[in-house]
């Protein structure tokens, strides 16, 4: 019997679907970030790979950012888009895979700008001016209602004295527009951008926010140096790991960023402890090609209450670690399609956790022994006198330490730092003599009403009454 054929099925995506679907598990300051790391990613592909490995290859770059009730702006001068790359850019998702092959970006997924246009509003106009094409399109109410209208017009436009794009959002919807009207989003957004873009500002990139520059938080670890009074009499330095592994660098560092509380101290209240102490930098920095991904976790994400680490607790204010891993392809990082978050079942991250684990176990068990009043007294002193690295510092120091090479399903070479211990103070001392047996059992027989106790019980009954007289 023939078959009858009754015509085709559409299986294309819903838009409103598609839209909804690309937008309902980002955050809206995420979704900005995005956005940036696509200024830092245009850096990427317009400079050489020798020039990429300078110290500060983002030096002359920057991206201004405007946030306001009506419209947000995001400009910058980091190459612009290609017109050869337009395909890739502003398709709903990455077709060519390879098209980034040996440079470190972070976007894997080619939905990050499209994503956050389509969480902040219904209206986006791009410029962009790049050394093929300078071109406009724009994202309209009309094209976001039908459902039938993939396709979008890019208009040619004047070149412009430097190369870069603009992204410009209007017809925010009115969650959004509150919140970028509220001082506390944009003073929160801007502590986010000062931690998430630390390492990337301090090579050299400017990010500006309604028009002030944004001062980046860079994690500084204790690392006692030749010349510091410390150097000899309490010497701190990080536990540091580094490794490469299925074409991604690791390097590691955990210590101590300033001086430990007491054991009073770290068990006062919260509200009082807070304007004391800071705990702003305690945990995990956790950073894939320069982006920051996970920021001061103090989780079991990052190995805090497992494997023997104690769980998080004031008492461990003092200790912080980062984690860098660097790969030219950006799929081989351990990151969430977010970019914002690690994927805690990469295999890799679980194996770099497990070093994670080891360094810590060294700090909290130096901090055990340091909370006593008057040793942490000690350790505070010793700690002032203790110098201070950031990573570019970190990463040039450990070059000149005594590295272990370091086996597992990851090779690689470690430093594991000898922390000062506390000088035991005895309490105690143990007698120890004999006498003989008659001798004992008179003397029992005089204190105790028989001869029979033990000789350590006679002992210690002589040693307390002449401790009371002299007492006396």
């Amino acid at each position: 019997m023939a078959i009858k054929t009754l015509g085709l099925v559409s299986a294309h995506p819903v838009k409103s679907f598609f839209v909804y679907m690309l937008t309902r598990d980002i955050g809206l300051q995420d979704a900005i970030l995005d956005l940036l790391d696509n200024c830092v990613d245009g850096v990427q592909r317009s400079e050489t790979r020798k020039h990429l490995d300078k110290p500060r290859p983002y030096a002359g770059y920057w991206a201004r950012i405007v946030l306001s009730e009506k419209e947000f702006r995001i400009e910058d001068n980091c190459g612009g888009i290609p017109w050869g790359l337009h395909d890739y850019a502003f398709r709903l998702g990455r077709v060519k895979q390879d098209i980034d092959k040996g440079r470190r970006m972070i976007g894997t997924y080619g939905i990050g700008m499209k994503r956050a246009i389509f969480k902040m509003g219904s209206d986006c106009i791009i410029r962009t001016h790049a050394k093929d094409a300078s071109y406009r399109l724009r994202f309209s109410p009309e094209w976001m209602s039908d459902e039938s209208k993939w396709d979008i017009g890019a208009e040619e436009i004047a070149p412009a004295a430097e190369r870069g794009t603009s992204v410009l959002v209007r017809g925010l919807y009115p969650a959004v527009s509150q919140r970028f009207s509220s001082c506390a989003f944009v003073n929160a957004f801007r502590e986010a951008l000062s931690t998430h873009y630390a390492y990337i500002i301090g090579k050299g990139f400017t990010v500006y926010l309604n028009g002030e520059p944004v001062r980046p938080k860079q994690v500084r670890l204790l690392f006692a140096e030749q010349g510091d009074k410390s150097f000899v009499t309490h010497r701190i330095a990080p536990f540091i790991y580094q490794a490469e592994h299925g074409g991604v660098d690791v390097f590691l560092a955990v210590g101590f960023t300033r001086d430990i509380p007491s054991k009073d101290e770290a068990e006062e209240s919260f509200e009082d402890y807070k304007e004391r102490y800071s705990a702003a930098d305690a945990g995990w920095t956790v950073v894939c090609n320069d982006r920051t991904v996970l920021y001061c976790d103090r989780s079991a994400v990052t190995g805090w209450g497992v494997s023997g680490v104690p769980q998080y607790h004031m008492q461990f204010i003092a200790i912080s670690g980062i984690v860098v891993f660097s790969a030219d392809d950006a799929n081989l990082l351990p990151t969430t399609t977010t970019k914002r978050s690690i994927d805690a079942q990469s295999e890799l991250y679980l194996q770099v956790r497990d070093k994670m684990i080891e360094g810590m176990k060294l700090f909290t068990s130096y901090t055990n022994a340091w909370k006593g009043k008057e040793l942490v007294n000690t350790s505070r002193s010793e700690f002032r006198k203790t110098s201070t690295a950031d990573l570019s510092e970190l990463r040039a120091k450990s070059s000149r330490l005594d590295m272990t090479t370091t086996r597992g399903a990851i090779a690689g070479r470690q430093y594991k730092p000898t922390l000062p211990r506390p000088v035991p103070t005895r309490t105690e001392e143990r007698i120890s003599f004999s006498r003989p047996t008659k001798a004992i059992r008179q003397v029992s027989k005089h204190l105790f009403g028989t001869p029979d106790k033990r000789p350590s019980e006679v002992g210690e009954k002589c040693f307390d009454l002449i401790s009371e007289e002299a007492k006396g």
